[in-house]
């Protein structure tokens, strides 16, 4: 994706401040150790002085000392390790600190941009700061099923609201588990508040963390882009055809709260557009929605319907306004 040279710039920065603040912490580890096991401290300058000794031979010609050289670095990378462990710490615990150990933070691999980097563009461009902000609260770790009863049967799932949501997140799960595998989709849709952009958002997280490039974008947010595609000719012209392609070519899009925005017949074609074009590219598509499916099938077309209905998991979360449940 094009970017402006602010932008550029900019996540160029953050690698740089990445580097440096992976640097202060090897040394913050690195005085820790030297305190605790000042051994580790004469073994490293040992293997310097070494290094410093054998260079010198080695232009005198010694071919030998480079051989003695790395029997003594091999026989000293084993005694850092027995340290470190004796002492309780991990072995690896003065490893160079990477924040991604694919591209050592430097957000190339080789030639190429790292996935790191990628994301890094969405971010910036898609302004998903606030997505970032979401999952760090929103994810497995802090979902609970306390928020859902399990005292009542819900007549359309035919399960009590924490048997339905249990099962909707095994799905989720499994949806996770095997989305470099097999190709699918989620429509989850229900009452407002009961957990669906929560539930979004957890995905969201574990496929970055794993390595993916996830584009959050709310119906309004997406329609926006896409009608800037389609109509402005102006001097931002080319970065919308930019977003637009990222859009149908990332790993996973998020489209929240389809059903905000103001429904007509170009927002129909836009979002069958969108979402027969990811089909096409097998890329994963996630929608949450407050609509019924029969409201889908009625307000937009029966192709975004058929699309949805034959290539997505359909999952209804039932239950009580969670965040009004929250003030209580």
């Amino acid at each position: 994706m094009a970017l402006k040279n602010f932008q550029f710039n900019k996540i160029l920065r953050e690698y740089d401040e990445k580097q440096l603040k992976n640097k202060h912490e090897l040394d913050r580890r690195t005085e820790e150790v030297y305190d605790a096991i000042p051994e580790m401290k004469e073994l490293d300058q040992l293997v310097v002085s070494s290094s410093v000794q054998c260079a010198k031979q080695l232009l005198l010609g010694d071919e030998k000392s480079l051989q003695e050289l790395k029997n003594l670095t091999e026989q000293a990378g084993k005694k850092r390790i027995q340290l470190l462990t004796d002492y309780g710490f991990p072995k690896d615990y003065l490893s160079p600190v990477y924040q991604c150990k694919d591209c050592k933070d430097t957000g190339y691999i080789g030639n190429e941009k790292c996935h790191c980097f990628k994301q890094a563009v969405v971010d910036i461009v898609y302004s998903q700061s606030n997505m970032k902000v979401a999952i760090a609260r929103e994810n497995f770790a802090n979902f609970s099923y306390d928020y859902y009863s399990s005292n009542v049967i819900e007549p359309t799932t035919k399960m009590t609201p924490r048997e339905n949501i249990e099962k909707v997140v095994d799905t989720c799960k499994e949806f996770i588990t095997k989305f470099d595998q097999e190709y699918g989709n989620l429509l989850i849709y229900g009452n407002t508040g009961v957990g669906k952009t929560f539930l979004a958002n957890c995905i969201a997280k574990e496929l970055l963390d794993s390595a993916h490039t996830v584009i959050y974008l709310t119906a309004f947010q997406l329609f926006d882009i896409l009608e800037k595609n389609k109509f402005d000719k102006g001097e931002d012209s080319f970065e919308f055809q930019n977003q637009f392609e990222y859009i149908l070519d990332c790993d996973l899009l998020i489209i929240d709260d389809l059903g905000t925005e103001l429904n007509n017949s170009f927002i129909t074609s836009q979002l069958y557009l969108c979402i027969n074009e990811r089909f096409l590219r097998q890329k994963s598509t996630i929608i949450s929605t407050n609509l019924t499916l029969d409201y889908i099938n009625s307000n937009y077309s029966e192709r975004i319907f058929s699309r949805i209905a034959s290539n997505y998991a359909l999952l209804k979360i039932v239950g009580e306004d969670i965040r009004l449940k929250k003030l209580f």
